[in-house]
């Protein structure tokens, strides 16, 4: 039987989630609970419920992009989609981001979770805190850590990317991403 994964939502191309052109994977579901996210949609039970393999899939057919980045909602909750989701698209050469409430301590603790990233280049771990806003660099907080699981990104590698991105699609549909505070200012 097909492994299923529950998804917000997917953006083929992104300069704001990411070193380069990404492919982009929001997850659905959280119960980290972190006041402040900036993705509340992605919290709840809803999201549509894919195949891992027909969303790598997706990715893998997207032209001219350089990685996938996966968000959420919290990847981390769903370990075993997103550990066959990375599985799938390491063979491509793509480098993969994993965005995670999850701390880096956490995350080594536990097995399964473990598992679910080994296959990761960077993961960018910690529960967001709004007291420490950053919202640079793929960090939405200064209490975030990148963790380089392999040697593809340094953290100088997240510097340049965008604070936002408006992305309007071949059908009129906008995307709204990345790290951007404009409710707070």
């Amino acid at each position: 039987m097909a492994l299923t994964w529950r998804v917000h939502a997917t953006l083929s191309r992104s300069a704001a989630n990411g070193p380069g052109t990404r492919f982009v994977v929001w997850a659905q579901g959280c119960t980290l609970g972190c006041a402040g996210c900036f993705n509340p949609e992605t919290h709840g039970a809803g999201g549509d419920v894919r195949t891992v393999a027909d969303v790598a899939r997706e990715a893998l057919a997207t032209s001219g992009i350089d990685g996938v980045t996966v968000s959420g909602g919290e990847p981390l909750e769903q370990p075993d989609a997103l550990r066959e989701f990375c599985a799938l698209v390491r063979p491509s050469g793509l480098g993969i981001v994993v965005l995670t409430g999850f701390a880096r301590a956490e995350i080594e603790a536990n097995p399964g979770l473990s598992a679910a990233v080994e296959m990761a280049d960077m993961v960018i771990a910690g529960r967001y805190n709004a007291r420490l806003r950053l919202g640079t660099g793929l960090r939405g907080s200064s209490n975030k850590e990148y963790w380089a699981v392999t040697e593809r990104y340094l953290p100088d590698d997240f510097a340049g990317i965008p604070e936002s991105e408006v992305v309007i699609s071949a059908d009129g549909t906008i995307a709204v991403t990345g790290m951007h505070a404009w409710g707070d200012r």
